[in-house]
Formats: structure tokens, C-alpha cells, sequence
């Protein structure tokens, strides 16, 4: 374990969920392989990650749905394992796909939940009003289009008024007009009702638009934790010279450090960013050498460039966690 990078779970009533090495097998298979989750409190957290990832076992874990194998968790400021969590209602959830009797209307469905709960039926009209769906509380739930469904959902995971909201893939399978419709309505909740919402997805653009802290996990292994736009490198300048020997000596001797790209052409020194000003005086000390500049370029990874190669070559990276607070990287 990353000493790094662990969690360290000595105030948890900071967070709404912490996690630490939080590992779940099933046989052979592991599908959660010591997770290190720390989701601010108040706010929208982004599990993201492949499908087959083990973002919906995560959630299972922490809902009390399946048992860990090792490793500890906190929620809502509570240590929880399989004697205890967190009393009902504080929790609400809609994992792998909204849950409901067809049969049912919106507002029986709603109703039956708060009877389960022991609240007041007089909670569900005012819940499907917030999500969007007065006006259809009557109609069966089988009759709802899958937008409508979701909300259903949603609004099922939410007649408690819950400190923590867990939604598995809420906008998947939606249309453009619905997807933005329940993204407008997850990030209120969080906005204007300090809800905790831990959501998941496997669409970076979904999560980049919603979630401004985030948890990558990919083969049950979190890779990345913090904020996205520090996922990507910090932008830096290539030098493609003549000479990346002499045109190397020379940055050394002006204290710039540098990383030499050896290719077919002779290599690409790279710099991290740098003045315009010291980027012309660097391209005079080096013509005045005898060193041939033929390109300089400043750039810098997309955040989707990040994000595919962060999951799709996983054993390269070391997982790494940036500060919350922290929104843009720095050399690291």
C-alpha cells in the first residue's frame, strides 16, 4: 500500500464517505481491490471508470448490499461495516437502474417507500414535484418514459431527504434532452440542498460537467482521485533541433530543466512552460550556437487523451490523489 497516498481516517466527520484499502472478492475474482475513496462532504463526487470497472460494487459495499472483504469505511461520519450503518433514511440510492412496482403509479410507488420508512405520505406529491414529474404522479410507472423512470428513481432515493446520495449510471440510456434535464436536477440537489451525491459513469464528458472532485477506478483499482483538470499534464514546450545534444547543455546552463525525447528525427527537448521572453532568448542562445530550431510547440494533453491512457494502461501509472482544493496541476 501507498503510504502516499492512503487515507487517513482520523476525523471522518470531514467526508461523507471515506474508504481505506477497502478490498471485496468474489472467488478468485476481485472486483474492488483496496479502495482509498475520500468524498468531500456537500458536494458532487464522480466515480468514473469502464464498464466492469467495480464502481457498482463500490457502491453495493457501501450501501450494505454485499460484504467486504477487508478493509474499512465511514459514512456520514459513522464507522460501518456489517453490524452497523448508518440510520435509514440518511442514505438514499439507485443502483443498476431505478427500482419500482410497474403496476404502480409515480405517486404509489413514492408512497410505498415513505410507508417503509415510517414518514408521511404528504412527503411523495412535493418529491415528484422537484423531480420534475408533477403532472404525471397518477400514470403507472410502465407507462413512463425512461427519463421519467429515472426520476422516478431519484425521487424514490430522495423522500427521505437523505444527507448522501448514491446514483448508479443515472443518465444512461437517456436521450440528449433528458440527460440534461437529470444533470440539471443532480447538480441542484447538491447546490441548493447540500446533498452528498456520489454518482457514477463511464462517460468523462457526464462526470467532467457534474463533478468537480473524482475517484477513477478501473480492474477494481483507483488510479486518480481529485480534480479533472489536474488529471492532465501541466503544459509544457517542445524544442525540435538540430543538435539536442549542444541545445541540452545549453538549457542546463540557463537552469531549465528538461526531458530528452530521443526519436528518428534526433529527439524533442521538453520544457515545462515557460515566458515568451525566456522562450526568445533561449531560441537566440541557441541559433547563436549553431543549434537549427525548426519547430517550437507549446502543449498539453486534452483531458480525454488523460483519461484513456490513465484506464487503458493502468499498471503504468501509480495511483495518486491531489488535494481536494487543488484544481489544476502543477509539475509533479
Amino acid at each position: 500500500m501507498n503510504s502516499r497516498y492512503a487515507v487517513q481516517p482520523a476525523a471522518p466527520g470531514s467526508s461523507a464517505v471515506l474508504t481505506h484499502d477497502l478490498v471485496k472478492r468474489y472467488g478468485d475474482f476481485t472486483a474492488v481491490n483496496g479502495l482509498d475513496l475520500n468524498v468531500p462532504a456537500h458536494g458532487v463526487y464522480g466515480l468514473l471508470g469502464p464498464n466492469g470497472a467495480g464502481k457498482s460494487t463500490t457502491m453495493k459495499l457501501l450501501l450494505g448490499l454485499t460484504s467486504a472483504t477487508s478493509g474499512d469505511m465511514w459514512m456520514l461520519g459513522e464507522k460501518i461495516d456489517g453490524h452497523h450503518h448508518p440510520q435509514a433514511g440518511r442514505v438514499g440510492s439507485m443502483i443498476e437502474g431505478p427500482s419500482f412496482y410497474p403496476g404502480l403509479s409515480g405517486l404509489d410507488n413514492c408512497r410505498m417507500v415513505a410507508d417503509y420508512l415510517n414518514l408521511p405520505r404528504s412527503y411523495a406529491p412535493a418529491i415528484l414535484k422537484q423531480v420534475g414529474l408533477a403532472g404525471h404522479e397518477h400514470k403507472k410507472a410502465k407507462d413512463y418514459s425512461l427519463g421519467m423512470k429515472q426520476r422516478l428513481g431519484i425521487a424514490m432515493a430522495l423522500i427521505s431527504q437523505p444527507e448522501l446520495l448514491l446514483l448508479d449510471e443515472p443518465t444512461n440510456g437517456l436521450d440528449a434532452e433528458a440527460v440534461v434535464e437529470v444533470r440539471e436536477m443532480i447538480m441542484n440537489l447538491s447546490s441548493q440542498q447540500g446533498i452528498t451525491v456520489i454518482l457514477s459513469s463511464h462517460i468523462l464528458s457526464e462526470i467532467e460537467k457534474m463533478a468537480p472532485v473524482v475517484g477513477i477506478i478501473t480492474q477494481g483499482r483507483l488510479l486518480y482521485q481529485g480534480g479533472l483538470d489536474a488529471l492532465r499534464e501541466e503544459e509544457h514546450i517542445d524544442f525540435r533541433v538540430s543538435d539536442p545534444k549542444l541545445a541540452a547543455t545549453i538549457l542546463a546552463s540557463n537552469n531549465i530543466d528538461y526531458r530528452w525525447a530521443a526519436d528518428l528525427d534526433g529527439g524533442v527537448l521538453r520544457t515545462a512552460e515557460l515566458s515568451d521572453g525566456c522562450v526568445s532568448a533561449l531560441i537566440t542562445q541557441l541559433v547563436d550556437r549553431g543549434v537549427g530550431v525548426y519547430r517550437v510547440a507549446s502543449e498539453r494533453k486534452t483531458l480525454e487523451q488523460a483519461f484513456l491512457e490513465l484506464i487503458e494502461s493502468p499498471q503504468d501509472h501509480e495511483s495518486r490523489t491531489m488535494p481536494v482544493a487543488k484544481r489544476d496541476g502543477g509539475p509533479r
